[in-house]
């Protein structure tokens, strides 16, 4: 039996953003997308300078100003280099393993917009020395072979160098409430916040969301759009590591599928993630435990959200973590639970909702001593 109702609801959404092309800094397709589903429920909807969406919905009285961030880039390539032949050589954007390359399809985006197919060629096993067989393939060694047979058909067919290249999947269902696809991170966070957006109302706050773009090339959309708005606290939608896996020991799992939004406690490594503020951590715990959304904690020891770039703005921002727990981050295949991603936005709505200026003042703002 197929997803119904909400479910079916939130996996067309969730798939129509996840199959969009988006690689970091090429944000143009899915942004256009989130703008069409914003612009009907937002008080104000723009673009900035740096290619992010902030959309706001005023609160019902003199709230604070509290800003949803997730980021609608994803991991990708640029064309490096076109042989004599035809094939295409690739530069990572953002992190990928290699072990997960061969064998892909992919999709380059030309300047005058038009998308060429292609796949990441790999010798058969016929032809492999047995010094090969156990290696893992260089990304530079890796070539893209879009059917040319020389440097001037590609050129022909609009692909040259600085050309971005995302993966070429569909978003499926799997069974129960499990979907895989690529860029689930963090196209989820998009939907989730989408979803949210347009359920909140009655609240006090000010919501600022925004659509970042640029984060997994170092957090870059977040930071520009937080120095813009200054909010006085912030959540931020992402997905993290579920690693409940059969060779995964359960003392290092960090999140299972299916057991709610994960609230991260701390993030990164040594000084490059973030700790979520205590008081706010604490608050939505109170508040999942109130609604009776199910939730997990979690430490990742690598890795971070914009949640660590907002928290660094201005005088500093009050941040915190809700993360839709996900299985084969960064790569083709990611896996997640749609029950995990609807109670994440259920979360960030009752917790919104519940998040006063009088509970700021008293606990999260500045306070002076003498």
């Amino acid at each position: 039996m197929g997803l119904e109702g909400v479910y079916k609801e939130f996996f067309n959404l969730l798939k129509r953003l996840s199959e969009s092309f988006g690689v970091s800094g090429y944000e143009d397709e899915i942004r256009g997308i989130v703008v069409d589903e914003l612009k009907d429920y937002a008080d104000e909807v723009k673009i900035d300078r740096y290619g992010n969406i902030i959309a706001l919905k005023k609160g019902s009285g003199d709230g604070i100003k509290l800003l949803w961030d997730a980021h609608m880039d994803e991991i990708g390539f640029f064309v490096r280099h076109i042989d004599d032949r035809g094939f295409i050589y690739l530069s990572p954007v953002g992190g990928w393993s290699e072990r997960v390359l061969p064998g892909q399809r992919v999709r380059i985006l030309t300047r005058d917009g038009r998308i060429v197919r292609g796949v990441i060629g790999v010798k058969p096993p016929h032809l492999l020395k047995p010094e090969e067989r156990d290696k893992v393939i260089p990304l530079d060694k890796l070539y893209v072979d879009i059917g040319a047979s020389s440097r001037e058909e590609a050129e022909k067919a609009g692909v040259t160098v600085g050309c971005p290249v995302d993966l070429d999947r569909d978003t499926i269902e799997l069974l129960g409430h499990r979907v895989t696809g690529k860029s689930f991170d963090d196209r989820v966070g998009v939907a989730v916040l989408l979803h949210a957006f347009k359920e909140i109302e009655g609240q006090e706050a000010d919501i600022y969301v925004v659509i970042a773009s640029q984060e997994e090339v170092g957090l870059k959309g977040a930071r520009v759009a937080a120095q813009h708005i200054h909010p006085d606290a912030a959540f931020a939608l992402d997905v993290t590591t579920a690693n409940d896996l059969p060779d995964t020991s359960k003392q290092d799992w960090v999140a299972e599928l299916g057991k709610g939004p994960v609230l991260k406690v701390a993030d990164g490594r040594s000084a490059s993630g973030l700790i979520a503020n205590p008081k706010l951590l604490e608050f939505l715990k109170r508040t999942a435990e109130e609604e009776g959304i199910p939730y997990q904690l979690s430490i990742l020891p690598g890795g971070t959200t914009d949640a660590t770039a907002i928290a660094l703005t201005g005088k500093g921002v009050p941040a915190a973590v809700i993360a839709v727990p996900t299985r084969y981050i960064h790569s083709p295949i990611e896996t997640l639970d749609l029950r995990d991603a609807l109670n994440a936005a259920k979360l960030l709505v009752a917790a919104s909702r519940k998040l006063t200026k009088k509970w700021y003042l008293e606990n999260l703002e500045e306070k002076k001593i003498k």
